[in-house]
């Protein structure tokens, strides 16, 4: 990655606020569209959301790395856990067109992460949860 950025997380929502303060100043920096910024926010806020709400078995601290740079027109995310081993793309698509009141809780967040990113791999590595998620920005 020729340009980029690695934060260290703590397991606790309070810290969503300190990764979208950063995809913000480095979307700023590289020029990045408004629309793209808002979108990675969210992809990363129901990423961590999900890893922080439901990955650990205990109420132990834990720490989530989240790795993001631009190299070229190619952005690239890690997020990189000690949570439960969890692999999202193996979660089926959400029913889109069932009524609201009618769909399962759930799925929806992978299936927004799925629309917004180009590419999304998941690999467990070392006892560790590795999601690589890449956008072609022009």
């Amino acid at each position: 990655m020729h340009s980029g950025f690695s934060l260290r997380l703590h397991n606790r929502l309070l810290e969503l606020d300190r990764i979208g303060d950063a995809v913000e100043a480095f979307g700023e920096a590289h020029a990045l569209s408004a629309k793209l910024r808002y979108q990675l926010r969210l992809v990363l806020d129901e990423l961590l959301t999900n890893i922080i709400s439901y990955g650990y078995a205990d109420d132990g601290e834990h720490f989530i790395t989240v790795g993001m740079g631009l190299d070229g027109a190619r952005l690239r995310f890690v997020l990189e856990d000690d949570a439960r081993p969890f692999d999202p793309l193996t979660a089926a698509a959400p029913d889109t067109t069932a009524a609201a009141d009618r769909r399962p809780i759930g799925g929806l967040g992978i299936h927004l992460v799925r629309t917004i990113m180009d590419r999304v791999a998941y690999e467990r590595v070392g006892g560790k949860n590795r999601l690589i998620l890449e956008k072609d920005v022009n």
